[in-house]
């Protein structure tokens, strides 16, 4: 998307779009596949005054379109998602020839859903979603789910096949959507090992962190990083200096987080701040010096100087 690079934030706070791993409760508690989303929320250090902001701009303005778009992005980061979903409700009405709306309004219909994996209303909006926009990769994903909800399992890892092949390479989501179809294959006694290779490699940055990396480390949600995508290239790189400031932070208080090291290396590395990578990598060995030889495996892949 022009004048932002993903990947950068994505991968400098390790929080990337993750795909998750298999079945509703995965949905529920990892982030879902994002994309590009044109407009963004304007910065603010106070959510919930950002929130009042967008309400009061809704009220005065109800056929603000981007307006609805940003809070529902707003209500979805705060975890609102019943909120999120009646957002995204009259951003479709108001732009129904929006793909990414709709995407937006199944995603959060679903992680609203206390019991239904797939809501019917979900399932509609990611149908009009592709309908719109076949390439539309958060909806083609959730499709790909309710076919292995369905137990179609050979026609989800197909579909996530093809979502992979048009994954750009390094892409924050690539690894964890290569799990998730090593994962659908396995459980199924489906054998993807061919199939996956010849998708295409696993990009050298790429690296399949633990899953409870992402977890663990606090940094951007999905919508927050959705929201960044409008500001100007200082603000950004601002955002991810305090983002990265803040893992510094955390590892300061907890320096036996070996996943947030490894994360803060992967930070540095993408910012091409080999040096400070470098000065991680040591710091993050003598805290750690029992799991010594899962970091440097960690920088080698990152391509940390001296590992």
């Amino acid at each position: 998307m022009a004048g932002w690079s993903f990947g950068r934030v994505a991968l400098a706070c390790g929080i990337g779009a993750a795909l998750g791993s298999i079945g509703y409760n995965a949905l529920r508690n990892r982030p879902a596949p994002v994309e590009a989303i044109p407009a963004a929320t304007p910065a603010a250090a106070d959510p919930e005054e950002a929130l009042r902001q967008l309400k009061a701009r809704v009220a005065a303005n109800p056929g603000d379109v981007e307006a609805w778009q940003k809070l529902g992005w707003s209500h979805f980061e705060a975890g609102r998602y019943g909120e999120a979903a009646d957002a995204y409700r009259r951003a479709t009405r108001l732009a129904p020839g929006n793909a990414t709306l709709w995407s937006s309004l199944g995603e959060a219909v679903v992680m609203a859903s206390a019991h239904d994996p797939m809501p019917p209303e979900a399932s509609a909006a990611f149908d009009k979603a592709v309908a719109i926009d076949a390439k539309e990769p958060r909806a083609r994903y959730f499709l790909a789910v309710r076919k292995d909800l369905a137990k179609d399992h050979e026609g989800a890892i197909r579909d996530w096949l093809a979502l992979l092949a048009d994954t750009p390479p390094g892409a924050p989501w690539e690894a964890d959507l290569r799990r998730t179809i090593e994962q659908v294959g396995r459980i199924n006694h489906i054998d993807v090992t061919a199939r996956l290779a010849a998708v295409k490699p696993v990009a050298p940055h790429a690296m399949d962190l633990p899953v409870s990396a992402g977890a663990a480390i606090p940094g951007p949600t999905p919508a927050q990083m959705r929201a960044a995508a409008g500001l100007p290239k200082d603000q950004q790189d601002s955002m991810v200096a305090g983002m990265v400031a803040s893992l510094e932070a955390k590892l300061d208080a907890n320096p036996g987080n070996v996943d947030g090291w490894i994360m803060l290396m992967r930070s540095r590395m993408t910012l091409g701040e080999r040096d400070k990578a470098k000065a991680a990598y040591a710091a993050a060995r003598a805290a750690n010096p029992a799991q010594s030889a899962q970091l440097a495996e960690a920088a080698r892949a990152l391509g940390v100087p001296g590992a």
